[in-house]
């Protein structure tokens, strides 16, 4: 059997001007990667992020060495099988890079599942009826515009809203956004953007509006002051910037009550189901959450969700343009049952 490897750059625009506490962007690149046998083809996608260490560039650098090794490792069909094999085999081949080993992931596990004519979900044995609501994302901006998004927002049907803070006027945004949106589930980010005392004065007062969590509070640099901050506050503190890998996990256990889990970040599928058992393990709750990405990834990550206390896989929703369609996403809910598709779902429009 002859694998034909490929991976294309993509940019997307996206459908408005996306802020957090780093900085706003109304675009974003991707690295599409394709792998192709004689009866499927195989999508994934990376979606990195500067913040940790990864570009387009540094992409599709490795990409050569990352399909280089799936072409070794697959000569056969049963050998396709052979995915954690071909995981461990990338993560000697390229340290960091977690993005760009994450496509090749994806578009392996999109592959077997096709030869096998079954929904990724099925190839893993997961049930498509313990599904979830994934959040969607109201980024940084102007009061008024943050209004018109989440009503626009709740016009589409999306029941859980994610609010971006770090800003000066962060409990206004949160007052703001809970008067358009009194009966939605929310919760806010703040992207490592406050101190620890600034974070437990902010979130006293944020506890007054009926949020679900608050994410990332403080620096990841600061593993203390994430400490101080969960001890202290009267609201759930979930981790992100905090939680990148496996052995990130037991070391947030103690200082948070949700581990924020990330494709891109940990490197692969087979990698965030053993971060997601883990987090499990240390008593966390555990949400999956995503960069702003095609559904060439997150149709993958929608298949986890079974698995789930919580699902933030709004990157495609973000979007002006997806040029892959994915898993149903009704009103923002995962419908992996209603997926008519085999392998991750994930399909060119």
């Amino acid at each position: 059997m002859v694998l034909e490897t490929s991976f294309e750059r993509h940019a997307l625009p996206l459908e408005y001007p996306f802020g957090i506490a780093r900085g706003t962007t109304t675009e974003r690149e991707v690295v599409t990667v394709r792998i192709e046998d004689d009866d499927a083809v195989g999508v994934g996608a990376a979606a990195p992020a500067s913040h940790y260490g990864e570009t387009v560039d540094t992409v599709t650098a490795v990409l050569p060495d990352l399909l280089a090794v799936v072409e070794d490792e697959v000569t056969d069909a049963d050998d396709l099988h052979r995915l954690e094999t071909v995981e461990r085999r990338m993560r000697e081949t390229v340290r960091g890079n977690p993005a760009a080993r994450c496509a090749v992931s994806i578009a392996c596990h999109d592959l077997v599942a096709k030869r096998l004519d079954v929904p990724l979900y099925r190839y893993w044995g997961l049930d498509p009826d313990r599904t979830l609501e994934t959040s969607y994302t109201i980024g940084l901006d102007d009061l008024e515009t943050m209004r018109e998004k989440t009503e626009t927002a709740l016009e589409r049907g999306y029941g859980t809203l994610k609010i971006k803070l770090g800003t000066d006027r962060d409990l206004e945004i949160v007052e703001t956004i809970r008067s358009v949106a009194p009966d939605v589930d929310l919760f806010v980010d703040a992207n490592e953007a406050w101190e620890p005392k600034e974070a437990v004065r902010k979130i006293d007062h944020l506890a007054e509006y009926d949020l679900s969590f608050v994410e990332q509070p403080v620096p990841a640099e600061n593993p203390e002051g994430l400490r101080f901050v969960y001890e202290r506050s009267p609201l759930p503190i979930a981790a992100d910037e905090s939680c990148v890998t496996l052995a990130d996990v037991p070391q947030v256990a103690d200082r948070c009550d949700i581990a924020n889990l990330k494709l891109m970040k940990c490197g692969g599928l087979r990698e965030a189901k053993r971060m997601i058992h883990a987090a499990r393990a240390h008593g966390l709750e555990v949400m999956l959450g995503c960069m702003t990405e095609s559904n060439a990834s997150i149709a993958a990550a929608c298949h986890l969700a079974p698995l789930l206390d919580y699902a933030d896989l709004d990157g495609s929703l973000l979007l002006a343009d997806d040029p892959y369609d994915g898993v149903p996403l009704p009103d923002g809910r995962i419908d992996l049952a209603g997926l008519e598709r085999s392998g991750t779902g994930a399909v060119r429009e």
